[in-house]
Parts: structure tokens; sequence; C-alpha cells
């Protein structure tokens, strides 16, 4: 029985609105995500002030909230190519907000604040992934760097809208109440995810689909995954160019941005002299600037790949350019006049890196057949997370370890610059994903077709994706 083309429009139309609604959700996942990271960093004067805490000690709660982080990813990477995304993701949202809740209480101090950042950090490792995850799963092959790039921002938009926020509570009700804020959004978030969340019809084939969960066959076009697990071996993905090019440099980056989280607040305040108000509004400006960087490099990357620019130059030479850049601003930052450069410096420092997220983060999922691709990109942001539980420790033993703090800080925002520049030049080098897509699949290349792209069924349009064009070309 065939399907008429005014009723595969319609299908399309609604499977693009959900599709847009799916992602605005996830985008919003991040948001959560993102504060929940930001907000120690942004109450670490009281924190310190109330717990009698050293930098070191400091260091050693912001490193805490990595210690399964990267475990907790790989796992359920793995888990993403077997279980739909609707129950991963909440079960994830609602450990935030058990995990924040504890610290309300007042006889919270250092050991239970480490073990509930441990916890928090367990749930949110594999966040970032498996939302990318489920963002590809609406969206076909070369058209994933834009929401790639809109779930990316969402982490900046989560920095932007609790640096105010978590600062005023805090002020008013004290830190705690913040933690607990973040806790109650996770909650309301999970609750809405439940109810509009789930995949798309570019994932992976898990059995037939339960009623109100993922898209049907009454309401998404006549496109399907494919049926079959692709007998891929792991590490033919894993050991690409492209894979571990992307895993580097997200590292380096991952290590800013941590470093940015867990200290650039109290670099504000005791270096550079600003007051808690003032930090407030500072800090959100590289979230400000991170948030139009990714979405200007998605729209960038989007395009070039649809003039038929090379994912080579489309995701690997674009992207490099902006952690290059980052990491020459984040040398000058403890060599510039504060009153002149240092805000400058400092915003573009601490944003320009993530620019490239969206872009290797599609580089990956583009080698990859659509069931391998959570846990490539799982395994990916897991080792690359490490950097984020390195890197506060790290940094709190070079500033206690030098003379003065101010030349603790110089060491550790050199040592962070030199990692996004060595991550700009090895990306560069190394993505390739048009060559490495071939490779990955040239073992098997019955596979080479069916699992890179959607197959579609009789009488169906094959241009009924969420982001299909009129034309046929798709």
């Amino acid at each position: 029985m065939t399907v008429g083309t005014d009723t595969r429009s319609a299908m399309a139309d609604g499977t693009r609105r959900r599709a847009r609604a799916v992602l605005a959700m996830l985008a919003l996942f991040i948001v959560v995500n993102a504060a929940d990271k930001a907000v120690l960093g942004l109450t670490a004067g009281p924190i310190k002030d109330d717990l009698g805490l050293s930098a070191t000690e400091f260091g050693l709660i912001a490193s805490s909230f990595y210690l399964l982080f990267s475990l907790s990813a790989v796992s359920v990477g793995f888990l993403g190519d077997r279980i739909r995304p609707r129950p991963l993701l909440a079960v994830l949202a609602l450990v935030w907000a058990v995990a924040q809740l504890p610290i309300l209480l007042p006889a919270t101090g250092f050991g239970a604040l480490v073990a509930t950042r441990v916890v928090l950090g367990a749930g949110e490792g594999p966040g970032f992934p498996l939302a990318n995850y489920t963002a590809f799963t609406w969206y076909p092959e070369k058209r994933r760097a834009l929401p790639s790039a809109v779930v990316v921002a969402g982490g900046a938009g989560g920095t932007v809208l609790a640096a105010p926020l978590v600062v005023l509570v805090s002020n008013t009700l004290g830190w705690r109440a913040a933690f607990g804020l973040l806790g109650a959004a996770g909650l309301v978030w999970m609750l809405v995810w439940l109810r509009i969340g789930g995949g798309g019809p570019y994932a992976a084939h898990l059995g037939p689909e339960p009623a109100g969960d993922e898209p049907s066959a009454q309401n998404v076009p006549a496109v399907t995954a494919d049926g079959e697990r692709p007998a891929v071996p792991f590490r033919r993905i894993v050991t690409t160019g492209t894979w571990l090019g992307a895993t580097f440099a997200t590292f380096a980056v991952m290590w800013t941005l941590s470093l940015g989280f867990a200290w650039l607040p109290l670099f504000l305040e005791d270096q550079a002299g600003f007051s808690d108000a003032q930090i407030s509004g500072i800090v959100g400006l590289p979230a400000l600037s991170m948030a139009v960087l990714v979405l200007t490099a998605g729209v960038v990357a989007h395009r070039l790949l649809r003039k038929g620019v090379s994912a080579r130059v489309a995701q690997g030479l674009v992207g490099a350019l902006l952690p290059l850049v980052a990491g020459v601003c984040l040398l000058l930052v403890t060599r510039a006049d504060p009153a002149a450069l240092l805000l400058p410096l400092l915003i573009v420092a601490f944003s320009a890196g993530n620019g490239q997220t969206p872009l290797t983060n599609a580089a990956i999922a583009d080698i990859c057949p659509a069931g391998r691709r959570s846990a490539a990109l799982g395994l990916s942001y897991a080792l690359a997370a490490l950097s984020s539980l390195l890197a506060p420790y790290v940094t709190g033993r070079i500033i206690d370890a030098a003379p003065t703090e101010a030349v603790g800080y110089g060491r550790a925002f050199d040592l962070a610059a030199c990692l996004l520049i060595a991550g700009a030049v090895l990306s560069a080098l190394l993505i390739r994903p048009d060559r490495d897509a071939l490779t990955v699949l040239s073992a098997h290349p019955a596979t080479s077709s069916a699992s890179a792209t959607p197959r579609v069924s009789r009488g169906a349009s094959s241009a009924s994706g969420p982001d299909a064009e009129p034309s046929a070309k798709e």
C-alpha cells in the first residue's frame, strides 16, 4: 500500500516539529548540566570560608566531581546502543537532583560535599555524549554539526543563566540553597522529558516501539534505521585518526573548561580584584561568547558540507582554528594589562575552544555505524573527561606550590594554553571523517551503506527526514 504525497509531507512536518522539540529539551538538559558544574566555582568563596578549606582541599572537592565521571560515561555510552534514550536521560536527571539536595542540610561538611559531588559526577558523566547521540537520531549524516552546536550551546547557556541566579541565591539564602535550587531544576526537567522526549528515526534498531515512547510508523516518515547491528569491530573505530584527534582535542578543551568552572571566579576575585556582583556578570561573558561561537561554528560547518567541501576541512581544519586562538589568548591572560586586555582575553580563552566540540562530535558520529555511535561518543567523552578530574586538583597543587598565587595562576593557565594548542594541531592533522568512514566500514562492505544512513521503505520519499531537502539529494 503506497503512501500519498500529502500524507508523507504531513508526516515529515510532524517529525521536524518533534525533532525541534526534542532538540530544545536536550539543550535545556545541558543547561542544567552546566549549571551543576558551575555552582561550585560560583560559591567557592563562601564554601572556603565556611568550611575553612585550603586551595588544595577546594581543588580536591572540584576534582571529586570527575572521579566516576569517565567510568559512567563509558558504561552508559554502551548502554545507549541498547536502551532507548528517554528512560536513560530521565534517570540521569533524577540522579542529579538526588545528589544536590543533601547539601541543603547544615551538617554537610567537607566529606559529605566530596561524596555528593562524586555522585553528581557519576550522573553527569554520560549526559553530554548521550544528549548528542539522542540529537543525532533525529538528523541524517552531514546534517549533525548544527544540532550538536545547539546542544553544546546549552552548556554556555547554563553558565550564563546560572551565574547571576546562583550568586543572588547564595548571597540571599546561603550557598547551600543554590545547590538545592539546581536539584529542583533537574526534577522539573525529568518530568517534562518523560512527557515529550525520545529518540528519532535515525537511531539504531532497538525492537518494537513502546506506546507513547519513540515515534511509530503512524507519526514519522517511513524512514527507519538499519535493523541489523553492524559487525564492525569497535577497535576499528577508536583507532582512526578522526576518533583519536577528536578525543585529544576535547581533552584539552575540557581541561580549560573545568579550570574555568573551579578557579576562574577565585582568580577574578583574588587577582583581578572584582566584587561578587561583578564576578557574577563576568563569568557569564565567556559562556555567552561560547554560545555564539559554538552556533557559528555549527552553521559554518553545516553550510560548507552542503556546498560539497570535504569533512576534513569543514570539521577538522575549521574546528582547529578555535582552540588555537583560545590557547594563544590564555597564554596572554596573565601577561596583559588588567585594565585594558584582561577581560577580552579571558572571554576568548575560556570560550573559543569549545566551539570545536560540535564539529568533533559530528565527525565521530559520521564515521560510526548507528549501532556503534553511542559507545564511540561515550568512550571519547569519558577519556577526554579525565582532564576534568585532573585539572582542578593539579591547579590547586600548582597554586599552593608557587611562591605567590599570581605566579601559580600564571603557570596553571600556561599549562592549559599549551594543551589547547597541541589539541588544535593534532585535530587539524588527524580528523578526516570522509576517509575514516570508509576505513571503518571497509572490513564489512555490506554494512557501508546500510549502517551509515537509514533505509527508506518502499513508497517513501528519500527526503522525509527532519532535516531533509525538497529534492532527493539527501
